[in-house]
């Protein structure tokens, strides 16, 4: 039976919404004493009616489980937090994760701000050279990984990361040596009673590294107030309701997994289901089925790999609890969203936020009518728009299907602080009050946004402005393509001609009469300025950690730079 969505009337809550009075919920530390992202997320609701109810359920990948209640969680984070306090860390120090979907890091990421450090994730498929950017970047003085993951990738580094203090193995029964800790033992040796101290809305809390699509990664700093913007996006966007079963497949490095892998949920007093292993098509639709997931929060990339597949998944499986499917990461193509109809019975509903947004801004609801392409309309409490620059000067552009800069009013509660250790390039991210995205959009008669493409990323042709998105939506409608990805190739007589990198869907052949019938097919229904003059038949795409396309990668091999120009690039992302 479905459940009538929390957002019943988008323009209503809209326009009367209020952050003071949508977050009452959220109680704050007893006696006044602030806003602290775990205590919302974990204690609140153990020391309440929610105390024996599933929080997280671990699937290993012997596809055995690990279950933890709130009550469990609570004592479990007080512990590690206890841990921090004995290895004599000060508030405010930072703690890093190098770890998989595994309990350590739930216990990692909340204890931590419990005990008001700044708790920091790193890829767990990072080689050494990113992980001492990031490490030595923000002075991490504690970082939790396994012993594999130690002797492979950390080891070597620690002479030159004086401030990282100790490091904590979650797999040794005793220490290595003085810097070295046993996980297990330290956290057998710490009690369950932990008080939160008081906590600042302003006090900082995570920080996040950017996926490094264009360049060397920043440092993205989250105080403890964005826990308000990760409860209403889980209410409205994600449609959280008690009892619910949520699965969030993205990768603990990134903001993804720790906003909606790990915060989100919790605030909003569901059960999260983690999968250890990973992208496994047959597996994750057995999960769904088994675990009778309610709302599915996943990637592009994944989606793209399913459509792939032959396979009917509502044919095969029962997946008549399931709600909702959503999609974040990078912009969702139409048929992306269409075929969620037929898979699922429900389109797929698309998201737009960004690192240092710190939680979702855009987003299709399941009350509104879906527009397959669109990234939806703002979250209520966030002020969108689409301007133009000039100069110093900011201009927001009231017409409809006017192409322009997509901007933020920088009043929500998840906006990001600071960059780490680079003030001056975090204020040029803002004029006035608006941050700029960096992403260049339009907005129609309707009020839903559309992504057009990074401003980096625009390809300038014979006088147009192409944004790679829509020409890879519209290659993606063939039959015959999986995945596509578009950049801008220099053309003397034009500026640049439009480009498409293609993989196709198993059964097709990447020859030149498929190429030719790809261009034609790009022709009709883009017409000849907009369409792909070129393209090249490739068996996968570029793509960062967290599965978005590498388009500058492409460029750069497509401009001939040397090897050791490229391995540079992809060490970064």
């Amino acid at each position: 039976m479905r459940k009538e969505p929390n957002l019943k009337d988008y323009s209503s809550t809209y326009q009367h919404f209020d952050w003071t009075n949508e977050t009452r919920q959220l109680t704050g530390l007893p006696g006044g004493k602030g806003i602290n992202i775990a205590y919302e997320a974990v204690d609140r609701h153990a020391d309440g009616n929610l105390k024996e109810q599933l929080a997280i359920r671990v699937i290993r990948k012997d596809n055995s489980y690990e279950d933890l209640s709130y009550g469990q969680l609570k004592n479990l984070t007080s512990q590690f937090a206890n841990v921090l306090l004995k290895l004599g860390l000060l508030e405010g120090e930072r703690v890093f994760s190098l770890l998989g979907r595994v309990p350590e890091l739930f216990l990692t990421a909340l204890g931590t701000l419990k005990f008001k450090g700044v708790y920091c994730p790193l890829f767990s498929v990072f080689g050494p050279e990113p992980i001492f950017q990031r490490l030595s970047k923000g002075e991490g003085t504690v970082l939790v990984t396994t012993s594999q993951f130690f002797l492979k990738k950390i080891k070597d580094l620690l002479g030159r990361l004086p401030a990282l203090k100790y490091v904590l193995l979650i797999d040794v029964e005793e220490d290595w040596d003085d810097r070295t800790l046993s996980f297990p033992k330290w956290m057998n040796q710490a009690s369950t009673e932990f008080e939160i101290p008081p906590t600042k809305e302003e006090d900082p809390a995570l920080l996040h590294f950017t996926s490094g699509t264009t360049g060397m990664p920043k440092g993205a700093i989250h105080v403890h107030k964005a826990v308000f913007t990760h409860y209403i996006t889980g209410k409205y966007v994600l449609d959280f309701q008690p009892g619910d079963v949520f699965w969030c497949t993205a990768d603990p490095g990134w903001v993804t997994g720790t906003s909606y892998g790990i915060i989100s949920p919790l605030v909003n007093g569901v059960t999260s289901i983690v999968d250890e292993e990973e992208f496994d098509a047959l597996r994750w639709y057995g999960i769904l089925e088994k675990e009778k997931v309610n709302i599915w929060y996943t990637a592009p990339t994944a989606i793209r790999r399913l459509m792939r597949m032959s396979i009917v998944p509502r044919e095969k499986f029962d997946l008549s609890q399931l709600r909702l499917v959503l999609s974040v990461g990078e912009p969702l193509n139409a048929e992306a969203v269409i075929w969620g109809e037929q898979a699922f019975g429900m389109p797929i509903l698309d998201n737009w936020w960004q690192t240092e947004t710190g939680g979702i801004m855009i987003a299709n609801y399941p009350s509104m009518k879906v527009k397959p392409g669109s990234m939806g309309k703002p979250l209520p409490g966030v002020e969108v728009g689409i301007a133009e620059m000039e100069g110093d000067e900011l201009r927001l552009l009231a017409e409809p299907e006017k192409q322009g800069h997509l901007v933020l009013k920088r009043n929500f509660p998840s906006i990001f602080r600071t960059y780490l250790h680079e003030e001056e390039r975090y204020q040029k991210c803002f004029k006035g009050d608006w941050y700029l995205s960096g992403d260049l959009a339009k907005k129609d008669p309707d009020g839903y946004f559309w992504f057009v493409g990074r401003a980096d990323d625009i390809i300038k042709t014979s006088g147009h402005m192409v944004g790679p998105f829509e020409v890879e939506s519209n290659l993606m409608k063939h039959p015959a393509v999986a995945e596509a990805a578009v950049i801008g190739k220099p053309e003397p007589s034009i500026g640049e001609l439009v480009k498409a990198f293609v993989v196709l869907k198993e059964g097709f052949e990447p020859n030149e009469e498929r190429r030719l019938e790809l261009i034609g097919f790009g022709r009709k229904a883009m017409g000849p300025a907009v369409a792909p003059k070129e393209i090249e038949f490739v068996e996968n795409l570029p793509k960062t950690k967290s599965g978005k396309i590498l388009r500058r990668l492409l460029k750069a091999r497509e401009l001939g730079l040397p090897e050791g120009d490229l391995s540079t690039l992809e060490k970064t992302n």
